[in-house]
């Protein structure tokens, strides 16, 4: 079961909890490192959606339609509707020959609270372009459009599209399509429940893919080079993927997704890291991330002091004093479990 891995504190007091797991596995999916359970099954949320843009670049839709790295950082993105993120989707949907009517993500205000006040104070309404997974969406009607299948039902699970998406989450998680729990997502898309080992098996995946055919190998090498190459598109200016890419120079590949799911790639390494917060909360995030690898002897001191503010994560009042800080509290336990 999970085990509790952050404290909120205040004054001399801890005030709140977090309880977690996290899975730590090298390419063959031996776990070798983890907190409490490993195996935990749970949806793997947006954290997916770097494999589930492989298809975009195995189908030839993303070299057929002339799509950039930045384009397909976002295809990637859980983004925060930033004005860049925006003109980056609405540029995709150009090229694919797309007004923004033939996204099927709903409506969503900006993440980015400046580009939110912004918006309002010009008169302005959110669109579907501003929803955090427009990018993805995006990237599946390039799919669908070069396969010719059809457009307005792209979302659905039993379309042709979805079916590609699933059978690479199975791939690289070395699962069965069937053994995978679907259900649907925020942006109307099917959604995948698996063991955290299997997500962080797909991460050390995207961050060694020496062992994958050359399509694939092709394909992931190009969505974790659009990754860190444009870090800021993935997340935005105060998401903490971003951040943590922007500030490992290219180290790390990783991936936040929807109620405290967050998945890491150890480039060159091998190695992927799945951490999930029971309680689905992200303020526990970097606290946590970063102990681990430190644990893990991934960061230098210099990365170390460009994200001290971070571990431990302060507390604050409404008067912008720090009160508390959010630390993690736990320890990997180091193991070598054959698969």
């Amino acid at each position: 079961m999970s085990e509790v891995i952050a404290h909120v504190t205040r004054g001399d007091l801890v005030e709140s909890k977090h309880r977690g797991s996290i899975a730590v596995v090298d390419l063959k999916g031996n776990i070798l490192a983890y907190v409490g359970d490993p195996y935990e099954v749970t949806y793997f949320r947006s954290a997916a959606k770097p494999i589930q843009a492989l298809p975009v670049v195995e189908s030839g839709a993303f070299d057929k339609y002339g799509l950039s790295l930045k384009e397909l950082a976002v295809i990637c993105a859980s983004h925060a509707g930033e004005k860049e993120h925006t003109d980056t989707v609405e540029s995709i949907l150009k090229k694919l020959g797309f007004e923004e009517a033939a996204l099927k993500c709903g409506v969503g205000e900006p993440i980015y609270k400046p580009r939110l006040q912004e918006l309002y104070s010009t008169g302005e309404k959110p669109t579907q372009l501003h929803f955090q997974c427009s990018g993805k969406h995006s990237g599946m009607l390039a799919v669908a459009k070069k396969e010719g299948y059809s457009l307005e039902d792209y979302f659905k699970a039993e379309h042709p599209v979805q079916q590609m998406m699933l059978k690479a989450v199975a791939d690289m998680a070395e699962m069965k399509p069937e053994d995978i729990v679907l259900a649907v997502d925020g942006c109307g898309v099917p959604v995948f429940g698996m063991p955290l080992n299997k997500m962080a098996l797909c991460y050390a995946k995207l961050s060694d893919p020496s062992g994958l055919g050359e399509k694939r190998r092709e394909a992931a090498t190009k969505i974790t080079t659009a990754m860190t190459s444009y870090p800021k598109m993935v997340g935005g200016t105060r998401q903490f993927d971003s951040i943590l890419m922007e500030n490992t120079e290219g180290r790390l590949v990783c991936k936040i997704g929807a109620e405290g799911i967050f998945c890491i790639g150890v480039m060159g390494n091998g190695i992927g890291i799945a951490l999930k917060i029971e309680d689905g909360s992200y303020r526990a995030y970097g606290p946590c991330i970063i102990h681990t690898l430190k644990q893990l002897n991934i960061l230098d001191e210099k990365i170390e002091e460009r994200l001290k503010k971070y571990y431990p994560r302060p507390v604050k009042n409404n008067l912008r004093d720090v009160v508390g800080e959010i630390r993690a509290v736990f320890e990997l336990k180091k193991v070598y479990e054959q698969k």
